[in-house]
């Protein structure tokens, strides 16, 4: 019985055995197929295509988490290809725009919190904010040509935004210090490029970006103008 037992144990040893060498054999197979399929994929990426290839000015209207609705203008600097159909775009764009009520009532709110007075007696007007932002951006967009005029493109970007708080109640206060400042961001676009001519497309984008305290979203359209014609285009 000692011997069947001891057998047993035997023959489990050597399966498991068996099965971790054949565990190691197949991870060593596959590690560097995956080694070569991502050095494949970074291999495409090259810096010797960027070079400036169009400028793009855009129009639209923007919404956001905190503030009425606003107009926003950027203009885009296409700054050629980084790997196939993969674009890179610098942006700098602008909008102004007043804090809503929500948000303002918010703000009275907190004021409120900081008062020391036992009857509460009182009331707090910080009339109206006004929130200005300018936006530096970087994007990736890759692009899906659908026909030899019109392209589609989906992209992400980071950005820094500049912001600057301003209202008769706020100026020179704690509450303009806290609005002023540099904030960092993150961003998705889509959207369409339908070349007009030679060297001018039309475009119409849809922006989505998150930033500390401020939230956004834009649809805008813009008339791209290429140096050299359509194909500095990413393709």
């Amino acid at each position: 019985m000692k011997n069947s037992t001891k057998g047993k144990s035997l023959r489990r040893q050597v399966v498991s055995r068996l099965v971790i060498l054949m565990a190691i054999a197949a991870s060593l197979t596959v590690l560097p197929t995956c080694r070569l399929g991502a050095q494949s994929v970074l291999d495409q990426f090259s810096y010797d295509n960027l070079q400036p290839t169009g400028l793009r000015f855009e129009l639209g209207a923007l919404g956001a988490s905190r503030l009425r609705g606003a107009m926003a203008g950027a203009l885009r600097f296409d700054a050629g290809n980084i790997a196939p159909r993969v674009r890179v775009l610098l942006g700098l764009s602008y909008f102004r725009s007043d804090f809503s009520q929500s948000a303002l009532n918010d703000f009275a709110n907190k004021i409120r919190a900081l008062v020391n007075d036992p009857d509460s007696n009182f009331t707090v007007n910080v009339g109206q904010i006004r929130w200005s932002d300018l936006t530096g951006d970087l994007d990736l967009q890759y692009a899906f040509p659908q026909s030899q005029t019109l392209t589609t493109f989906l992209g992400a970007g980071v950005g820094v935004h500049l912001r600057h708080g301003s209202g008769t109640a706020i100026d020179g206060t704690f509450v303009q210090d806290a609005l002023d400042g540099l904030f960092p961001a993150a961003n998705v676009t889509i959207g369409v490029e339908a070349r007009l001519t030679g060297q001018v497309a039309l475009s119409a984008e849809g922006r989505g970006v998150v930033s500390q305290g401020l939230s956004t979203a834009s649809l805008s359209v813009g008339l791209m103008y290429r140096f050299h014609g359509w194909g500095g285009a990413a393709h």
